[in-house]
């Protein structure tokens, strides 16, 4: 079933944080964590826990699961809104602190983590991204395209509107985003509806994808989808729209917005769409992204953020732009 990627827990009551703990433990034992892992995972929690307390404001934890082809993991984003820091790498120093404590938080996490990355800018805030795997030796495999998703659920519902799924082949990598009208179950039957349909599509264009995924879901309320699929061999982008899935190519000096078709895929689609390709010499990320997000992003406000995994660059954007009163993702993909 396609749902959130990302569960959300509000981190700026005390009293919650041993409620945060369990449920995570709960979630990751579900998955087959071992108790080893486990354990790990109740000592990050603890930390970020206690760090959102101490030194932020609107503090919030993302949870994800991954299945990573049968290897699972689990990620952890931090995000607050506090005073952020003037050195980051200074403050992951055992004995730094600003608090008159230990210090050993931020390293304690970076030390326990399979993956694990901080961004924090002055007056904005901080976030920080860890990742245990069941195998930690799996967090070191070579792979050619990273895929980063967050999609989280209108705060109340119980499952999402939005829905991310991917096809990966040898030849080629196709990504499908899509998001059903309004929200709630009904919207999620409508995404689930479509993502049955893509998973059986044996082509590989975007517009022929969505013109199939039109026909299975017209007994559902409809959605905006975007399909966008990367071609291994001649290392080029093909992307097709309809409705307000924003799209847009980035690459190491430009960027591009990709442009949609007017439509609601299972209602009415445009006659006549054809795949517009991109480059990977000039754009070799793609960021996507539903209209739960505000749609002026200037990823100039992200200093430096080139050097950090995509999943950082996606919670900024959740931080900064997500509208809390609807479903909301942002899909990134980038070529290595």
């Amino acid at each position: 079933m396609v749902d959130a990627t990302h569960v959300s827990f509000i981190a700026n009551d005390r009293s919650y944080f041993s409620l945060i703990k369990k449920e995570i433990h709960r979630s990751a034992g579900e998955a087959g964590f071992s108790e080893a892992r486990l354990n790990v995972l109740d000592l990050i929690v603890a930390e970020m826990t206690s760090n959102l307390f101490k030194y932020s404001d609107d503090g919030e934890i993302l949870m994800g699961i991954f299945s990573n082809g049968g290897s699972p993991y689990i990620e952890l984003i931090s995000i607050d809104n506090g005073p952020g820091m003037v050195n980051p790498s200074r403050m992951m120093q055992d004995g730094m602190s600003t608090g008159n404590t230990l210090g050993h938080g931020l390293g304690s996490i970076k030390r326990l983590s399979d993956t694990f990355e901080l961004y924090s800018q002055i007056g904005w805030g901080t976030i920080v991204l860890s990742r245990v795997y069941n195998d930690p030796e799996m967090a070191k495999l070579p792979s050619k395209v990273l895929l980063r998703p967050i999609v989280v659920s209108k705060p109340g519902e119980t499952m999402s509107g939005d829905g991310f799924l991917f096809k990966k082949t040898e030849r080629y990598l196709k990504i499908m985003l899509a998001d059903g009208l309004g929200h709630g179950p009904e919207a999620n039957k409508a995404v689930n509806e479509a993502a049955a349909a893509f998973r059986i599509f044996p082509d590989y264009s975007p517009t022929e994808t969505i013109r199939f995924i039109h026909q299975a879901i017209k007994k559902t309320r409809g959605a905006v989808i975007n399909i966008t699929g990367f071609d291994f061999r001649n290392r080029t982008w093909s992307s097709a729209g309809v409705g307000n899935i924003a799209a847009r190519m980035i690459g190491p000096a430009c960027f591009k917005n990709h442009m949609s078709y007017n439509g609601i895929v299972g209602h009415n689609i445009p006659g006549t769409m054809s795949d517009q390709e991109y480059p990977a010499d000039l754009y070799n990320q793609i960021m996507l992204c539903s209209d739960g997000l505000k749609t002026r992003i200037d990823l100039a406000r992200y200093p430096q953020m080139y050097k950090y995994d995509q999943t950082v660059l996606a919670a900024a954007l959740y931080k900064d732009h997500a509208r809390k009163t609807d479903d909301m993702s942002v899909v990134m993909a980038k070529i290595k």
